[in-house]
């Protein structure tokens, strides 16, 4: 059985450069903590709120992590183990992306946290099937 993937949450513009060189060297962000940020199905939805409230033009990531060597789960947000990958991932580990849609992610002006969060919920039921 396949491990459970990760999930990575960034714009679809760097998602789009990485797909034409078939590398993502990291976001902003990833680049000056010295790992790229990815997170487990079940902390997406906060890293989306706490992250990515309020942004548009976003894409999701799956990743498969039994060929990511670089990969070392640790300790962040109240203690979770968070998997960090200390290096480039190739864009032949991530099993699908999804485009989220920008009409779900502006959805909710009060509370745009969660809009972000019931996009990422979304497609996370949609690349399930359900």
């Amino acid at each position: 059985m396949d491990p459970a993937p990760i999930y990575k949450l960034l714009p679809t513009r760097e998602w789009e450069s990485a797909e034409s060189t078939g590398l993502f060297t990291g976001s902003a962000v990833d680049r000056r903590d010295g790992f790229i940020h990815f997170s487990t199905a079940a902390q997406l939805e906060e890293t989306a709120r706490r992250h990515f409230a309020g942004r548009t033009g976003l894409t999701l990531l799956a990743v498969g992590t039994g060929d990511l060597d670089a990969l070392k789960w640790e300790p962040s947000r109240g203690g979770d183990l968070f998997p960090h990958l200390y290096g480039d991932l190739a864009t032949t580990a991530v099993a699908w992306a999804a485009e989220l849609s920008d009409e779900l992610l502006t959805s909710d002006a009060e509370d745009p946290g969660e809009a972000c969060a019931r996009a990422v919920a979304a497609a996370l039921r949609e690349a399930d099937g359900h």
